[in-house]
Formats: C-alpha cells, structure tokens, sequence
C-alpha cells in the first residue's frame, strides 16, 4: 500500500547562527534533532524539536523541522499542525504548502483504511497495531465502513491537499513537478467527484 508521500520535496533546514537566533539552547536542540533525524529515530527528533518550541516558539525552522519528523514517523495530524504553523512565520515558503498537501492527503487516505479514527471530541487518532488487528478480523477483509465524520473529513483534508498543492504552485511557478502536482490535483478532484465510492479508493 503505497502512500503518496513524495520526500523528495521535505527537506530538513538548518538553523544556522544568526541574529535571529539568539539562543544557542535552540541552536544545539535543532541539530541534535537533526542528527536523530538522519539516523532514522524521529520520535527522538520530536523530543528535541518540541523543546526547541518551548525554548522560542518563534523560530520557522523548527516548527517547519518538527513537521517534517512528524511526517517521516507518519503521525500526519501532528505535521499538519506543525506545518500550518510554520507557515504562520513564513507564509511564502513554498515547500512547506507541498508538505501540508502531502499530509493532508496521506491523512485522508489513513481515514479510507481505517488506519486513522476520529473519536467522539473530533480528534484525530491513530489505531494502535492491536486495534488495527481487531478491526481486520471484525471486517474479514471488506472495506473500511466510514462514519458520516470520517466521510466528512476526507472530503475537507482532500479539498485543503488540494488548495495547498495549487498555492505550491502559486509560489513555486516554475516547480519541476509542476505537470505531476497538476496530475495530482486532478486526481483528487475525482476522488471527491466520486466520493460515494470513497470506500473502494486504493491506497
């Protein structure tokens, strides 16, 4: 089951000694941060990175670097947090609307899988392996049964993919990827259009 999770894009930014960055404390945190990522262990990274926010909430390379942790542990509802936030600080990047569109889309496509459940508050969670393991056995391998809020969430992080997708091409006009995001857009839009289908979309 592939995932539409393109990294090619999600880059890591350094934080590099400037005036800006006035607190050695969130320089250290956001490479040691970095080398966890490099190694593999993003739940480390995390650790360090959301110390980092406590330190200087202030900082776009670390609210854009706790995203893209978020996204390589696949913990989509945290990366779309951390990337809208991100963009708060700079709205121009143009990467970052590609990332959030990423997410936004895998996200939508974990609800069709059942791998992703909104509970009572309207939260977002993810299925431990044992839930996920009781639900398989209670389906016996049919498709995923959505919930009218779970149907309604698809469609919404499917219609925000596919706005971010379109600013990321806004800010980025002549993107290598331009035909391929168009592609994906295109894409989207027809799963929305054949929403009452929705249960039968492939990963």
């Amino acid at each position: 089951m592939k995932k539409a999770l393109l990294l090619v894009s999600i880059l890591l930014i350094s934080v590099v000694s400037t005036a800006c960055i006035n607190n050695l404390a969130v320089q250290e945190l956001n490479n040691k941060a970095m080398s966890y990522m490099e190694k593999g262990d993003y739940r480390g990274a995390i650790e360090r990175l959301k110390s980092s926010l406590d330190l200087d909430e202030s900082v776009f390379e670390t609210h854009y670097n706790l995203a893209i942790a978020y996204t390589k542990a696949e913990d989509y509802a945290h990366a779309i947090e951390s990337y809208t936030n991100a963009l708060k600080i700079n709205p121009n990047f143009a990467d970052a609307y590609y990332s959030l569109a990423v997410c936004e889309e895998n996200l939508a496509k974990d609800l069709i899988s059942g791998i992703v459940k909104i509970d009572e508050n309207g939260t977002i969670r993810l299925l431990t392996p044992a839930e996920i393991e009781e639900a398989n056995e209670k389906s016996d391998n049919k498709k995923t049964k959505l919930s009218d809020a779970d149907k309604a969430m698809v469609v919404e992080l499917l219609n925000r993919a596919i706005e971010d997708y379109k600013t990321y091409l806004e800010k980025n006009p002549s993107a290598h990827d331009k035909k391929e995001v168009e592609d994906k857009i295109e894409k989207l839009n027809e799963m929305i259009l054949n929403y009452s289908d929705v249960n039968e979309v492939s990963q």
